[in-house]
């Protein structure tokens, strides 16, 4: 196998070869019985699109939806239309996500796959003249869309609501109209200011424990309405510590892409189910772990989950948001897709040093699934970085 150049953060260059993949055991027909996983799937480019990439990206459809039917392949079911798919942020816009949680819907059904899609209000743009009214009326929007493609819902934090409301009281308005009328209980989304900044202060406060308050007692008030909550405050005490004030009704689903393996195995007083964007990036370690529970087979669990975390680390590290361009580099990497672009022109949110370390992770957690296929498409990006290879 050929070796690579790789670039350390010093400017330094050094060989690399990647070796380190072994197939992963994963019972075929066999749901996960012990936690429920999501992964927060990512959307293919169309890389031919004549349109501006920045402005108007367009999405491979077919390429898009095959990798769906892979996460679903593995027993894993998919959160549709999340931040992981680029939406909002100059990414994927409402019409365009309206297409992709109707298709996702539609291709889900065919194949018996769990789905649950993100509403949001981000048609809804927060200028200092949203009121609570616009953020109940763009919300219910979604929430009927979602509804009427017989989708369960996953309901995302609101920008325009952090930018409108003067504190708690507004947000359990929000959300207590919200979730009386929805049809069936929503999983809640409470997304940290490292994943998109404008949500700085959700629930009225800054300081995380008052935050967890309010949004405990909206949980309380709604309680048959509410599946369950997903975090992503990337602080696996603060999980805990609302999992264990949660209804026993109401499931915990961990978001934390640097702390999962502990959070989903759980300890003595509970555990946390899955909606990660990391599992799909790490899918099918992630389901190789997901039927260890099952098997009662921990150390196997251990195994294959803690080594995927440094990769996780990595990828979200800081600034967080721009986690989505490794996930995307992955795809790529492992044929999953047959190019690196991405809508907004986000492959270029991570530097050559940061893929090249991506690269390295990825083997040492024995991800790559065809070493020689990455190997090769590792070195086309390194050389389009002026980063010359052996052989050339």
């Amino acid at each position: 196998m050929a070796k690579l150049i790789l670039p350390k953060s010093d400017r330094t260059l050094y060989s690399y070869e990647a070796k380190n993949y072994t197939p992963f055991d994963i019972p075929q027909d066999k749901p996960f019985e012990s936690r429920t996983a999501f992964s927060a799937a990512h959307v293919v480019a169309d890389p031919l699109s004549p349109a501006d990439p920045t402005l108007n990206a367009q999405i491979d459809w077919d390429k898009t939806m095959e990798y769906r039917h892979y996460l679903w392949s593995l027993g894993l079911s998919v959160a549709e239309a999340m931040d992981t798919a680029q939406r909002g942020m100059g990414g994927l816009s409402w019409d365009g996500a309206k297409e992709l949680i109707s298709r996702s819907i539609k291709e889900a059904k065919i194949v018996g796959g769990n789905i649950a899609s993100g509403v949001g209000t981000d048609h809804l743009e927060p200028t200092p003249s949203v009121t609570l009214d616009d953020v109940e009326k763009a919300y219910e929007e979604q929430v009927s869309f979602v509804e009427g493609e017989g989708g369960k819902i996953i309901l995302m934090a609101s920008r325009a609501l952090a930018a409108c409301a003067t504190g708690p009281e507004d947000y359990q308005r929000v959300y207590n109209k919200i979730l009386q009328n929805v049809k069936e209980p929503v999983i809640l989304h409470w997304l940290g200011d490292m994943f998109d900044p404008a949500l700085k202060g959700y629930w009225g406060h800054t300081d995380i424990d008052q935050a967890m308050e309010v949004c405990l007692q909206i949980i309380k008030d709604n309680e048959s309405k509410v599946d369950g909550i997903k975090i992503s405050l990337l602080d696996a005490q603060k999980e805990i510590d609302m999992r264990r004030l949660l209804p026993n009704s109401v499931r915990m689903y961990t978001g934390d892409d640097f702390n999962y393996p502990e959070l989903i195995k759980g300890d003595d007083q509970g555990y946390s189910h899955a909606l990660l964007g990391i599992f799909d990036t790490i899918a099918p370690a992630a389901a190789a772990a997901m039927h260890a529970i099952d098997a009662d087979n921990w150390k196997t669990y251990d195994a294959l989950l803690e080594k995927t975390v440094p990769l996780s680390r990595h990828i979200f590290e800081a600034p967080t948001f721009s986690y989505k361009t490794g996930v995307v580099f992955m795809a790529y990497l492992n044929g999953h897709q047959d190019h690196f672009r991405m809508i907004g022109g986000k492959e270029g949110a991570r530097s050559i040093v940061h893929l090249s370390d991506l690269f390295v992770m990825a083997d040492e957690a024995g991800l790559l699934r065809d070493p020689d296929l990455a190997t090769i498409r590792m070195k086309w990006t390194l050389e389009l970085a002026g980063i010359e290879q052996e052989g050339r």
